[in-house]
């Protein structure tokens, strides 16, 4: 094990400097994204489709091809830095965000439905001067 270390230094810097980065950016970005979200985002059952149609459909298919190899990326990194120094679970977390697969949906609101999630994020957006995100339909 020495050895590789010793073999591969140059490597475990930059993944030392691109662990670093990915947790400052996230730590950053996060309150914006989650400041920026429409209150009723996770109010329906089904996902919001209302800001598709106001792209062209080329831009559109080349936004969600970069955000989902984003989203391959980091998660492939954060599953390395399980192993090796870096923030593994934070940007195994970023990455699965950012990807698109079959009932993400409703995992994010199993998540956001979490109390302590859900106080940490109205956090948030009250410090934004935003409203609390509704969860349900009939809540108003």
């Amino acid at each position: 094990m020495v050895n590789w270390i010793d073999n591969n230094e140059l490597l475990i810097w930059w993944l030392i400097f691109s662990s670093v980065i990915i947790f400052v950016v996230t730590l950053f970005l996060a309150p914006f994204i989650l400041a920026g979200l429409p209150v009723d985002y996770f109010s329906s059952s089904s996902r919001h489709r209302r800001y598709r149609s106001e792209r062209h459909p080329l831009l559109r298919v080349l936004l969600f091809s970069l955000k989902n190899c984003a989203g391959l990326l980091l998660l492939i990194a954060g599953l390395m830095m399980l192993a090796l120094p870096g923030q593994g679970i934070l940007t195994i977390i970023t990455g699965l965000l950012l990807l698109n697969f079959p009932g993400k949906y409703q995992a994010e609101r199993w998540l956001l439905k979490r109390r302590y999630v859900y106080q940490v994020i109205a956090w948030i957006r009250r410090t934004a001067g935003k409203p609390d995100l509704l969860l349900d339909s009939d809540q108003k």
